[in-house]
């Protein structure tokens, strides 16, 4: 069996604060993929021996966005980005190529409060995306996995009423209809959100706001994910969270494959 981790770590130099070594080392995944790293390489002290194959995707802009995968298996080749300029300078995607499949960790850019880029979301980024990991399926099956920055369904948030879009409101980022219409794409695409293959209902989030004590009250989203396509349903031990992990205001996200 094969385990996948990913976590939005909100800066993994804090998170290291925060017991992150600690983390990795009970729970052992095989491949660990991170996002908002918020660092490049050289500035994180980062002793992890048993992973041989370190990859970073750091944003131009310092202290911002960021991803990194580290992994026990060789790939076959890795790749930064979506190589679209104008998508690749903010350290958003990793690939790693296996024998069998494909992984790709994103973290897919924030509407923003005020829903300045959600135009670029839904116009750009969504699509762009989408067709990246359909053309990289062409190949073989994709796992990809990481903070999309949307909750797909009213099951997906402790409050969906207050978050959606109405006639007089736009609908708040990460819950507008734009979003996820954007991960119904996913879907519609073939892809399996495959923590619902085993977790039906509402109450499962992967992100908390800092605020009003949301973790300690259960008021949080579901933003973070593993999808893969639907050849490699059959392969699917388990997939789930770990709300118990502090160390940022998002959880960790398993995935667990059978050879």
């Amino acid at each position: 069996m094969i385990k996948f981790i990913s976590w939005n770590v909100n800066g993994i130099r804090a998170c290291m604060k925060k017991g992150f070594l600690d983390f990795v080392k009970v729970h052992n995944p095989d491949i660990l993929c991170l996002q908002e790293t918020k660092a490049r390489p050289e500035q994180v002290e980062l002793n992890l021996p048993e992973y041989s194959y370190q990859y970073w995707d750091s944003a131009e802009k310092k202290g911002y966005s960021g991803t990194a995968v580290f992994s026990k298996l060789k790939p076959l080749d890795t790749a930064t980005g979506m190589d679209i300029a104008k998508h690749d300078t903010e350290g958003r995607v990793i690939t790693l190529e296996f024998e069998s499949y494909f992984l790709v960790t994103v973290y897919t850019p924030n509407a923003k409060r005020d829903l300045s880029r959600l135009p670029y979301r839904q116009n750009e980024w969504d699509p762009d995306f989408l067709e990246f990991i359909k053309s990289l399926e062409k190949t073989k099956p994709v796992i990809f996995c990481g903070d999309l920055n949307v909750a797909h369904t009213e099951l997906d948030l402790a409050n969906p009423q207050s978050n959606k879009t109405t006639k007089t409101k736009p609908g708040n980022a990460g819950f507008t209809n734009e979003e996820r219409s954007g991960f119904d794409n996913i879907v519609n695409g073939g892809f399996i959100d495959t923590f619902r293959e085993f977790h039906k209902g509402n109450g499962h989030y992967t992100w908390w706001s800092y605020r009003a004590n949301a973790r300690e009250r259960n008021i949080g989203w579901r933003i973070d994910y593993f999808c893969i396509s639907s050849q490699l349903k059959p392969q699917m031990n388990s997939a789930y969270i770990l709300p118990e992990v502090m160390g940022s205001d998002h959880a960790p996200v398993v995935l667990e494959l059978n050879h």
